[in-house]
Formats: C-alpha cells, structure tokens, sequence
C-alpha cells in the first residue's frame, strides 16, 4: 500500500492511498464466507457455494463491495498513521478507481488537529476580585440559618406573604384535567416562587378551606409549555416563626456555645467559598489570557458538528425538561435567536481551542494522570451525575468514557501548571497566593476547564461536553 497526504488547509488533508489488489485477498476471502453463510444455491450445501458460482449467481461486484467495506478502515488507519496525523471525526471517502485484479485507488478527507506552538506563558497577569466579607453578609447567612429552624404554627386567619399554606391542586387545559396535574397536601411557602407562576396571588387572602383559581404556564409534565387553569383549595394556614438570634439558637443550630462564635465561624465559612472562587476566577482568567496568546485554527466541521450538538442539547433536552419553546426561552434570556446562535459560536469555538491548547500543553509538559486522580475525578463527577461511585464507575466503563475523563483531568493539570507561574493581584493590589488553593482546588481543575469552554449548559447529564468535540 502507498498514501500520500495533501494538506488542504492547516486544519484539513487529504490522503491519497493505492492498495495492490492481492492485499484485498483477505477481504475478499471474508466476502466470499460472508456470502456463503447468508445465500442459499440448489445442488450446494450451505457455505460450500464455490466462488465462481457466487460471483455468477449475484455478481463479482457484490463480493467486491463487501470486501472494500471490509478493508477501506484499515487501510485508512494504516495511511493516517503513516502521515502521522492526529485525525478528527469520520473521514469522507471517495473510491476513485477500481480495477478488479488490478488495483484499488481512493481518497480520504478528514479534520485533523492542527499544529499549536505554545509561546512563554510566564508573563500573563490577572486580577480577581478580592475576598472581603462584609457584616452584612454574615447577617444574612445567620438570617437563612434561621430559616431552617423556622417553625409553624397553625392560625386561623387570612394567609399573608411569608406563611406556609396546605393546598390540593387541580391543573386543567381546554376544560380537562390533566391526569398528572392533581397534587394534594402540598406544603407552600408564600412569597418563595418555588411552585407555580401565579399561586402567590392567588392564595394570600385566603383562609383555611378557601379556595381559587389562576392560570399558569406549566413547566413541566404532559402539558409542558402549555397556559393551564389551576384550581387551588386552602387546607391550612400556618404562620412560621423564626427562633430568637441568640445563645440558645446557636447551641441549636451549631457545636457553638455562642452567639459570637458561631458569627464568627460563618465568617470564616463565607472567607473560604470566595477564596475558592477567587482561585476559580483566577483559573478562568488565566485560560482566556493564554487562549488570547495562541492562534488556533478551528476545523469548520468540527465547529459546525460542536454548534449542532449544542443546539440540539437545548431543544431536545433541556426545553422539555423546563417546560420551554425557542419563543419562551428567548423571552426568559432577552436575546434574539440570531444573539442566541452568535453567542453558541463563541463558546464552541472558545471551547475546541481550550481543548486543543491544554492538551498541547499536557504533551509539553509530559504530564500524566495517576489512577488515584482519576478516581478522585470520578468520584466528583459521581456525586454531581447524581449516582453512586460504582454505578457512574460502570456507567464511564461500559460507554468507553475512561479517556475523556483521562482528558479532563490532565487538561485540568495542564491548566494548573499555567495558573502557577502567572501573577495573580486581587482588586485591592494585593498578591494572591493560589498554592494553598491549588492544594485544595486542583481536583476541580477539570471541571474548571469544562467551565470556562462552555460547555454544553446541562452539565449534570453529560459533563465532559467541553471534551467532546475534539475526540477522535
């Protein structure tokens, strides 16, 4: 076999490969076995039909089809590895001559990744916000701390904004009630729009046994989307009452003995989760910096199938689930679906240059991941896919994912070894330190670049979308 490869754009070749006919021989063999076990000839015994009668009985040019659909993969492969090229996707095939004991002569087109020169990367500079907690701030966390501890009481008055009511629910559209649109017992805070669009006004002022009707767009269930009218009846009405801010609520709520201490411990508690997103922002800032760095031509393809995926997503996954249509998503985002489509390019395209970067990057840095990374990796990706380590472990395993989640985590590393020769200055000018957070954080490296490629919005159901479209 002799390949040649023709270099259409820095992004796509083309392999030119001439196959000797005797090299088909044992696709042809294969062919003819093949045939033999799926045709039937009188005067021959299943699987004994000589070749020659095959090739009278239903054509040399059936047994020449099967026997290049049997070989064209291998020989693809073996002139992709010949050329040494790193291809993307499928390649579009064009059988360009066949001479039958001859020679057999096609071409192969396909996206392949292009070169990427990584320059010195130890210059970039960023700035983050600053990690400053206000009295305000840890008020507020105390105030929702109480919420938890809230209890109620049942009153025999109006419901008002702020009280829990027991409400049955009947949803109907066009007159009908919908089958899963009754619900009975459901507890409802006032004022919390955690329920149905509507249901605010519609039960403040009633009391216990009242009752009345809205209407609402439904977000999910048979009728999702749909305008539906809603019959609510008032079991109960209870006031909720909130404890006392003081030592007794902090012995209740906390291991602390005090007020003071536990104020001073949610302190702390909000100082860490902005440090941790102070070392996030600093990681993402870092990224847009080096992707500002590198020139990265994009496959069309690749761009074109990653834009596709991602729409697709939307429309088919997502608006069912959220009860939405284009129209009403475009309403609820205030944009135009031509603003809509412009932004889904950007982050396809910032999304496949992250990932053509950083795995550059992995190959520079020679670096590699150990088994207990990747474990720790999928341990996080478990808890966020809502399923249990070995359930998501399988899951990985039998769908062939073991490399993608390879990928992200030292594409993560690969980003780490960045962040740490940047400089790093919070908006108060001060020099931040990430290597404790790195200690902690560097475990959410991967989904820090899944992040910050953009990747496909419905991250619980597929998070390696940033991985996706550069697999080969």
């Amino acid at each position: 076999m002799k390949s040649a490869v023709e270099t259409l754009n820095p992004t796509r070749v083309r392999l030119t490969v001439e196959v000797p006919f005797e090299e088909l021989k044992p696709s042809l063999d294969a062919a003819y076995k093949k045939i033999n076990q799926q045709v039937t000839v009188p005067g021959f015994r299943k699987g004994k039909i000589p070749a020659r009668v095959i090739d009278q009985r239903f054509g040399r040019g059936a047994v020449l089809e099967e026997a290049i659909n049997d070989a064209l993969p291998k020989f693809y492969t073996e002139a992709v590895n010949e050329g040494e090229l790193n291809p993307l996707g499928q390649p579009d095939v064009d059988i360009t001559e066949l001479k039958d004991g001859e020679e057999l002569k096609f071409t192969a087109e396909v996206d392949i990744r292009p070169a990427i020169e990584i320059p010195d990367y130890s210059g970039i500079e960023v700035t983050v916000d600053a990690i400053e907690v206000d009295d305000e701030e840890v008020e507020k966390s105390l105030e929702q701390l109480r919420e938890r501890f809230a209890s109620t009481t049942p009153v025999e008055r109006a419901a008002a904004d702020g009280d829990v009511v027991v409400v049955d629910l009947e949803a109907s559209v066009d007159g009908t009630v919908l089958e899963d649109g009754v619900a009975q017992g459901v507890s409802y805070t006032i004022g919390s729009g955690q329920l149905l669009d509507g249901i605010d006004e519609a039960v403040t002022g009633l009391e216990k046994g009242g009752s009345a009707t809205f209407t609402s767009e439904l977000k999910g269930g048979s009728a999702a989307g749909q305008e539906a009218s809603v019959k609510v009846e008032v079991s109960d009405v209870q006031e909720r009452e909130l404890p006392a801010l003081d030592d007794e609520f902090a012995q209740l709520a906390s291991e602390f003995d005090t007020l003071d201490e536990l104020r001073a411990d949610s302190r702390k508690r909000l100082e860490r989760m902005k440090s941790y997103d102070q070392a996030t922002q600093a990681q993402e800032k870092v990224l847009d910096a080096l992707i500002e760095l590198i020139e990265v031509p994009i496959p069309e393809k690749l761009l074109k199938d990653e834009i596709e995926t991602r729409t697709h997503n939307l429309e088919h996954h997502q608006f069912p689930q959220l009860g939405l249509t284009w129209d009403s998503y475009l309403e609820r985002e205030g944009k135009t679906r031509e603003e809509h489509d412009a932004e889904v390019e950007a982050q396809s395209v910032k999304g496949i240059k992250t990932q053509f970067i950083l795995d550059e990057l992995v190959t520079k840095e020679k670096l590699s991941v150990s088994q207990e990374e990747l474990t720790e990796h999928l341990m996080r990706r478990a808890a966020t896919s809502g399923m249990t380590p070995d359930q998501f472990a399988q899951a990985v395993v039998e769908g062939g994912q073991v490399p993608m989640l390879v990928g992200e985590v030292a594409r993560g590393k690969a980003l780490a070894v960045v962040v740490e020769t940047a400089k790093v200055t919070d908006t108060n000018g001060e020099v931040v330190d990430l290597e404790d957070e790195e200690d902690d954080e560097d475990d959410e490296d991967g989904e820090t670049v899944e992040a910050a490629s953009d990747a496909a919005e419905a991250a619980s159901e597929d998070a390696a979308a940033g991985d996706k479209p550069a697999e080969s």
